[in-house]
């Protein structure tokens, strides 16, 4: 009965962290979303210094008042097609969580939507896509207005490998 109990308390608090106020924004035609609570800052492109031999996707560093924030680009952590940067593209400055401290990350998308608060009947769980396809980077799908949109988990985007090699790099 405890067991019960404790599985039914970790869905509960699950589905309680899904539901809330989540920023949304596009890359290609979709629609994605991160809870507003890790959103620190939008802000427009800003000139990103290179840093040697880090991952394809790691565009560099910030300079953010006088902050070094590293910068990723969604598409190429997607695995999408790169695309020019133009007037709408925005680096959404996110905290996210690693190991033993939160560490501050730009993250560089099309274009940034709206706040939208995603109520729990709203949220699907992920589906399974296969065995070989990682989706713990995902929170879960929200169905608003006829559409979908993918719910972040962002701590969980970057392994843990790819968090130091970041953490190293700024």
């Amino acid at each position: 009965m405890n067991e019960q109990t404790n599985s039914m308390n970790k869905a509960v608090a699950d589905m309680t962290i899904k539901t809330g106020k989540y920023l949304t924004f596009s890359l290609e035609s979709e629609e994605y979303g991160i809870g507003i609570l890790k959103v620190k800052e939008i802000i427009g492109m800003l000139p990103i210094t290179s840093v040697p031999r880090t991952p394809e996707f790691v565009k560099g560093v910030i300079n953010l008042r006088g902050k070094v924030i590293p910068v990723i680009d969604l598409r190429s952590k997607f695995d999408m097609k790169s695309i020019s940067y133009n007037d709408r593209t925005c680096i959404i400055v996110v905290e996210i969580d690693a190991s033993d401290s939160t560490v501050l990350i730009g993250i560089v998308v099309d274009t940034v939507s709206e706040v939208l608060n995603i109520k729990e009947d709203e949220i699907e769980e992920t589906p399974a896509f296969g065995t070989k396809l990682d989706t713990r980077y995902i929170l879960g799908m929200a169905k608003q207005d006829g559409g979908v949109k993918i719910l972040l988990n962002i701590d969980k985007v970057l392994s843990s490998d790819e968090m130091t090699a970041i953490q190293n790099a700024s």
